[in-house]
C-alpha cells in the first residue's frame, strides 16, 4: 500500500495592527489578543492528528501561531523561511483610496499588470518556493503528518497552483481564513486531496489588509 502522508498548511491568528498598515514582511507585528486565541483553537484542532514535523515562516505572527503546536506535540519549530509573507511594494503603507497610497501617482506604475502582479513578488516564484517548503516538511514526515504556518497570500497561491487553476486572482476570493488549514494529502509524492477548514471559526475577524 503507498505511503500516506498529510502536509497541513496553516494561516497565522489575527495580527494586532491598530493603523490597517500592510505589514507584510515588517518585524513587530504579533497576534492579537484574538490572535492568540486563534492559535490555541488551531492547537486543539490538530490534538488527535499525527503531526510528527512543525515548519515556520520566521515572522513574528507564524511564530506565535506554531507555539501553542510545539507545546502539544512537543515538537521543535523549524523555520523555513520560504513559508515567509510574499514581498509588497507596498509594505508599510496603508493601501487605497483616500487616505491610502492609491491617491499618489509615484505608486500607480505598479498596477499596471495585475497578472504578475506588479506590485510584489511574482505569483509563480510564490507558488515555487512554497511548493519547495511543501516538499520539505513531506519528506521529514513521510507516513504522517506535517504542520507549515504561513500566510494567506503564500497557502492562496501554493492552493492555486496544486490544484492547477490559474494564479492570478482578486484578494476577496481567496479561501484562507485567519488560522485557517488548508490540508495537501499525498500518496507516495503524489497529491491525492487538497482540503480545508476553519478551526478558529467565529473568533475575531479579517483586519483590514489583505496578503497578511
Amino acid at each position: 500500500m503507498t505511503e500516506k502522508t498529510i502536509v497541513h498548511l496553516l494561516r497565522h491568528g489575527e495580527v494586532h495592527n491598530p493603523g490597517g498598515i500592510l505589514y507584510g514582511r515588517l518585524p513587530g507585528y504579533r497576534l492579537s489578543e484574538d490572535g492568540l486565541l486563534m492559535a490555541k483553537a488551531a492547537a486543539k484542532w490538530f490534538s488527535d492528528r499525527d503531526v510528527t514535523a512543525l515548519f515556520s515562516s520566521p515572522m513574528q505572527r507564524a511564530l506565535e501561531t506554531a507555539a501553542p503546536l510545539a507545546d502539544a506535540f512537543d515538537l521543535p519549530v523549524t523555520v523555513d523561511d520560504r513559508l515567509t509573507e510574499a514581498d509588497n511594494h507596498f509594505e508599510g503603507l496603508t493601501f487605497g483610496v483616500g487616505a491610502g497610497s492609491l491617491r499618489r501617482p509615484e505608486h500607480w506604475r505598479y498596477l499596471i499588470n495585475p497578472f504578475k502582479p506588479s506590485w510584489g513578488e511574482p505569483y509563480r516564484e510564490l507558488a515555487a518556493r512554497m511548493r519547495a517548503a511543501v516538499i520539505r516538511a513531506r519528506e521529514s514526515a513521510r507516513g504522517h503528518e506535517a504542520v507549515c504556518v504561513s500566510h494567506q497570500l503564500p497557502v492562496w497561491v501554493l492552493r492555486l497552483h496544486a490544484e492547477r487553476r490559474r494564479l492570478w486572482h482578486h484578494p476577496v476570493k481567496r479561501e484562507c481564513g485567519l488560522a485557517s488549514v488548508t490540508s495537501l494529502t499525498f500518496e507516495g509524492n503524489r497529491l491525492v486531496e487538497v482540503s480545508y477548514c476553519e478551526p478558529a471559526g467565529g473568533l475575531g475577524g479579517e483586519p483590514g489588509v489583505a496578503g497578511a
